[in-house]
């Protein structure tokens, strides 16, 4: 590596300076803001009640936002109280199923969601799921 400043670079360099011009700064449209396309809602500990409110509210925000793609954490419902409810089934996770459901039928949500699918193992697999969201116009 040559530590030697050539003569061209030097009056470049004095050219730029004394002209006070300021660099454009390259990452001023990338905020942190505008950037997350991906975002996670964890809805453990949520009963199906809250969850449902608090799943619309985040799809709302996400899809305003313009977010791409959400990925819901339901859990797999092994931690359930279901054991105290006779009619319900121990096997049935409570939000991991609803909560699909919730966003399949609502009529106020139809027109924000693409897609929903499983999620790989990385995200959640079992106990989550992806929301894939339309983009604003």
């Amino acid at each position: 590596m040559n530590k030697k400043i050539s003569e061209k670079d030097k009056k470049d360099w004095e050219n730029f300076i004394s002209k006070n011009e300021k660099l454009e700064n390259k990452d001023k449209n990338f905020s942190k803001e505008k950037n997350i396309k991906i975002r996670l809602l964890d809805l453990h500990g949520y009963s199906l009640d809250d969850a449902n409110i608090k799943v619309k509210q985040f799809i709302e925000e996400s899809f305003a936002f313009g977010s791409e793609k959400l990925i819901v954490v339901t859990g797999k419902g092994i931690h359930s109280q279901n054991d105290k409810d006779p009619y319900t089934s121990q096997k049935l996770g409570i939000l991991k199923y609803s909560v699909p459901d919730f966003l399949k039928n609502n009529l106020s949500l139809s027109g924000l969601i693409k897609e929903i699918t499983p999620a790989r193992i990385e995200d959640g697999g079992e106990g989550a799921f992806y929301v894939y969201l339309r983009k604003k116009k």
